[in-house]
């Protein structure tokens, strides 16, 4: 039997100790939970209580806390234990995997991603308070709730209008449409991306327009169609947004309804959906983001998205922005962003490419890809 010496044993006592004593509950615990915790050098501390589980593993949810499953350690208690390598920035899903079973954690609250409820962890950046809340005029969120005649079924938007919408009764705003990505829903902009205090940031620094902001779940089934994922489901979601959401958000809005005061951009999935839907109706939008978008390697501007890169000049009259982003950490996305963004430039149409550094498939990629794009729009 190997003897361990009692001096690493009391060094590695008080490193735990330093650890513990270093860390803060993360702000997605639920009011009073002190697990998961957060140390000043990003490391996070899991903790869950299953005495009669052989095996429990914390499962990150994507790559920002580490590589997964990650093993847990038992305790006497019957408490397992698990501390991460510095994670990256920014919020993170994770759930638990108890003798193979997916259990969410009790103590986080839960948000709508990988086609389910799932727990969820915010690491703070430090120095960053770009998303943060803080002491300006404040907009809203407004669920609004509308029956679509593509899908014969009601619909949920989620509607942020800026702080002054209620305060300046007669004025009109411009509307930007902002899509979530696969398996998030309408939720996901504001409950994991905080788009909302974002806005209410650069609106209160007068670093960008007052605006409109309308976020739809992606995901439609034609009436009468097969329900459920699958094809049909981007051409059904795309007369949804022209022939039901546009008309009723003009209609239910103080709205600058015309294509020079309309944008609408999306992460991944909604980036390729908010590709796909204004490259074919410029008669509708003029303003266009694709944040970590699965895009089309080796572009022919002869025949991509209907051929409407043909034209450079006729393109570059009806577009006021064009505009790329993704994470240097998601390779997959980046390069054909950067490939795409230069093919174009070289073309004679102009756009923009932004690289969030050191951010991988996350939400901090696109809180940070929101904060660079909303300048831009409706200048």
């Amino acid at each position: 039997m190997h003897r361990v010496p009692i001096c690493l044993i009391l060094l590695c006592g008080f490193c735990w100790a330093q650890a513990a004593s270093d860390s803060q509950p993360a702000s997605s615990n639920v009011r009073g939970a002190e697990y998961p915790r957060v140390s000043s050098d990003l490391r996070v501390t899991f903790r869950l209580k299953a005495p009669d589980a052989k095996k429990v593993q914390l499962q990150p949810g994507g790559d920002g806390l580490g590589k997964g499953p990650i093993d847990m350690t038992r305790g006497a208690d019957g408490t397992w234990t698990a501390t991460t390598p510095p994670a990256v920035p920014g919020f993170h899903y994770y759930w638990y995997l108890v003798d193979g079973l997916i259990v969410n954690d009790t103590a986080s609250e839960t948000y709508f991603g990988w086609g389910r409820e799932s727990s969820g962890v915010e690491v703070p950046e430090k120095g960053a308070d770009f998303y943060a809340v803080k002491d300006v005029p404040h907009g809203e969120v407004r669920v609004r709730w509308y029956y679509a005649k593509t899908t014969a079924a009601w619909r949920r938007a989620m509607v942020y209008t800026p702080a002054e919408y209620d305060r300046n009764a007669l004025a009109r705003y411009p509307v930007l449409y902002l899509q979530h990505g696969s398996g998030e829903d309408e939720r996901g902009w504001t409950n994991q991306g905080r788009a909302n205090f974002i806005l209410d940031n650069l609106i209160a620094e007068g670093k960008a327009k007052p605006m409109i902001v309308v976020m739809e779940q992606g995901y439609a089934t034609a009436a009468g169609a097969a329900q459920g994922r699958g094809a049909g489901q981007s051409s059904a979601f795309e007369q949804v947004v022209l022939n039901d959401l546009i008309p009723m958000i003009d209609a239910t809005y103080r709205t600058l309804a015309d294509r020079d005061h309309r944008g609408m951009a999306g992460l991944s999935m909604g980036g390729g959906q908010a590709l796909q839907i204004t490259l074919a109706h410029l008669d509708s939008f003029s303003w266009i983001g694709s944040f970590s978008s699965p895009l089309r390697a080796g572009l022919d501007l002869k025949t991509a998205y209907g051929g409407v890169f043909a034209d450079a000049a006729a393109f570059t009259k009806k577009v006021h922005l064009l505009w790329f982003g993704a994470g240097t950490a998601e390779e997959n996305m980046l390069k054909p962003a950067m490939a795409m963004s230069e093919t174009l430039k070289q073309a004679g149409i102009q756009n923009v490419f932004y690289q969030s550094p050191g951010t991988a498939h996350e939400w901090q990629t696109w809180r940070r890809d929101l904060r660079e794009f909303a300048p831009l729009l409706f200048r």
